[in-house]
């Protein structure tokens, strides 16, 4: 080889080894700044998340908190429809513009500006509930005093022997993680007069509240919050029961309420229910049943053959034998041996806990022309005081 041809090699893998020097500089340079810019979104992310707890997304929320937090929320929701949109600061199919029913609808000019949403019911147990946010941590633990202490009249000269001391038991309440992903193409983000990226994030917010409704109700407890029909009941009164076992009240009638006689009323095991709830816990206590079931129970009369049922009237809720009703779809019907009625004060009773506001993470790259949006929550619940609430069951003694 002449020393020219060597020359003119070296001076070529030179140029190359000076190009895939500066791709790599530049790479880094690029992946140094999504890096800033990723963790910028998610700072600003979570500050919104942050200024909008009293909102209780996903959860507890009064009008109040609404009005005053109205400002946060209107920017938060600008600044997640921009990221959502820009990515900047499905489960089975991608919605895009070239499908009707998969978001194509959303691109025509000549409709209307308003995207019409299907309506769900939503549990009111999250908002009944004592309510808990950790920053840190996968779960929240409590010590609870669940014991009593003895004391005893005694003379001047009598001996004093010991007597008995309280105990504790640890309240520990793990916080698992709800998610759903969303596939949505670029070009919808785009070209859609509608804002895609804030109805997502509102069904996204409602899917979760939903599913953490239910799981307060009936969830197992497994990757999940545990409901608070889920836990043992015993006929057993306070002083005889487990703490986190509830009392419960027989019909005496297998999924039905006992039938009106000169000696007996439906309504028996209800009013017996207000009865077994101690004084404590009576002042914030309310009943908690679907409405296939208040149905029911709107009908029954005392032996004067005045409704127990009081409609609601000026922002009143409607009330039960004095109390106020909760009309929760997520108890269950009607039918043998089950809990479909409770009533207790459920701020003492169940407890939810949270890491405030729902994460969400814009992935442009992985199915493009797709945009994934990933978004994810952590939120848990269980029973914290079992004789805070009682439960009517259709069943016999």
């Amino acid at each position: 080889m002449s020393a020219h041809t060597r020359t003119r090699g070296l001076m070529s893998a030179q140029a190359n080894g000076n190009v895939i020097a500066s791709l790599n500089e530049a790479f880094t340079e690029f992946k140094r700044k999504q890096g800033g810019e990723v963790s910028g979104m998610q700072a600003a992310i979570d500050k919104l998340n942050s200024d909008m707890v009293a909102l209780r997304i996903g959860g507890a929320g009064s009008p109040d908190d609404v009005q005053v937090n109205s400002a946060a929320y209107r920017e938060a929701q600008q600044f997640v429809a921009s990221y959502m949109r820009t990515g900047r600061v499905a489960p089975n199919a991608a919605m895009s513009t070239d499908s009707n029913p998969d978001g194509g609808y959303t691109v025509d000019r000549v409709l209307s500006d308003k995207i019409a949403r299907k309506t769900f019911d939503a549990s009111p147990l999250a908002r009944l509930a004592r309510r808990e946010t950790i920053t840190v941590g996968d779960a929240f633990e409590e010590p609870i005093d669940v014991g009593d202490i003895g004391a005893e009249w005694v003379g001047e000269r009598q001996s004093r022997p010991a007597l008995d001391t309280t105990s504790l038991k640890m309240l520990s309440v793990p916080v698992p993680e709800i998610y759903t992903t969303q596939t949505v193409t670029q070009r919808l983000l785009d070209d859609s007069k509608f804002d895609i990226a804030g109805w997502m994030n509102s069904k996204i917010a409602d899917k979760f509240s939903r599913s953490e409704g239910a799981a307060f109700v009936s969830g197992d407890g497994i990757n999940k919050p545990r409901g608070f029909l889920t836990y043992d009941t015993s006929t057993a009164a306070d002083s005889a029961r487990d703490w986190w076992t509830m009392q419960h009240i027989n019909t005496g009638v297998s999924g039905a309420f006992a039938t009106a006689s000169t000696s007996a009323s439906p309504a028996d095991a209800l009013f017996n229910t207000v009865y077994s709830l101690r004084t404590p816990y009576r002042s914030n206590a309310r009943w908690l049943m679907n409405l296939a079931t208040a149905g029911i129970v709107r009908k029954f009369k005392d032996p004067d053959g005045a409704f127990i049922w009081g409609d609601a009237r000026q922002g009143q809720p409607a009330s039960l034998c004095g109390f106020p009703v909760e009309l929760d779809e997520e108890m269950p019907d009607i039918g043998a041996d089950s809990l479909s009625i409770a009533f207790g004060d459920f701020e003492q009773a169940y407890i939810v806990v949270d890491k405030p506001g729902i994460r969400l993470l814009r992935d442009p790259y992985t199915a493009k022309p797709h945009v994934l949006f990933y978004a994810y929550r952590r939120i848990g619940g269980g029973l914290q005081n079992g004789e805070a609430v009682k439960l009517v069951r259709f069943g016999t003694a």
